[in-house]
């Protein structure tokens, strides 16, 4: 059971990668091409994009790392400085 669980979060790693970088991208060429905006709306959305899949990369290995030590989400108290 313990091997599904990290399969599932996996793809939940994968998905949370792509899904900004494809959503920013995507939402930013329809900006240039709907509204006229020039080509550096292209790069400020490859840029959060980036900022929003890095993101996503670094909550998702937090999570597998918490399962795989067998621990739940609400095993530790939340403390001053792990505010996000």
């Amino acid at each position: 059971m313990k091997n599904i669980s990290m399969l599932v979060w996996l793809t939940q790693l994968g998905l949370s990668v792509i899904a900004p970088l494809a959503g920013f991208i995507l939402i930013a060429v329809w900006l240039s091409n709907n509204y006229g905006f020039g080509k550096w709306v292209i790069w400020v959305g490859i840029g959060l994009g980036l900022i929003s899949a890095v993101n996503g990369f670094i909550n998702s290995l937090k999570t597998m790392d918490m399962l795989a030590k067998g621990k739940k989400e609400g095993d530790n108290p939340p403390s001053f400085n792990d505010h996000e």
